[in-house]
């Protein structure tokens, strides 16, 4: 015995109290044997993402609708912007339209894979790449060529990269990505 007269090493002892985030997978010590989210971050991503990813995103002032070229429009026709909350709408008025959009930003973010699916199935660069996001929610984007990879992130500034032959875009904030509904994977709004 290691002077634990309960039988437990302190080793052992620490193994019982070190879980992983159910959000994250991060390892979490905590003397509360309940806690399950490493943060109150994921703890918030978590209830988000429960069901429905896009349930927690309908209550959310974040939604625009599109014109045929794809800019961001109000409800009215007027134009919105991506970097301005008054042209935002709640997700249950710009329900039942065609084409809306989601304004990324507050955790919400987007991996945009362009020109990936040929005659519906991800080429061998985006199968590579999707190997990555097993559990994630992804759509089809209107193109039918390409997908959206839906989840969790810190505001950053966004990118555009070329990544083994295929192009990929990461955007957390300042963007709107175009929702589709076209469900290619079911899944959650996961960390990015």
């Amino acid at each position: 015995m290691s002077g634990n007269t309960r039988g437990i090493t302190r080793e052992k002892a620490l193994q019982l109290t070190m879980r992983k985030c159910e959000w994250c997978g991060t390892a979490i010590v905590y003397k509360n044997a309940q806690a399950v989210y490493c943060s109150s971050r994921c703890r918030v991503y978590a209830h988000r993402a429960r069901n429905n990813p896009f349930a927690a995103l309908r209550n959310e002032k974040r939604w625009v609708l599109w014109d045929t070229n794809k800019r961001p429009i109000m409800p009215s026709g007027a134009p919105a912007s991506s970097t301005d909350p008054s042209t935002w709408s709640m997700g249950h008025v710009v329900n039942g339209h065609l084409n809306i959009g989601f304004v990324l930003g507050d955790g919400f973010a987007c991996i945009d894979l362009d020109h990936c699916l040929v005659g519906g199935r991800p080429n061998e660069a985006a199968s590579e790449f999707l190997k990555s996001y097993p559990k994630h929610y992804i759509e089809i984007s209107p193109s039918g060529d390409g997908l959206h990879i839906w989840g969790t992130a810190d505001e950053g500034p966004g990118t555009r990269r070329i990544e083994n032959g295929l192009s990929v875009e990461r955007y957390t904030t300042g963007r709107y990505i175009t929702v589709t509904g076209r469900v290619f994977q079911p899944g959650n709004l996961l960390p990015l």
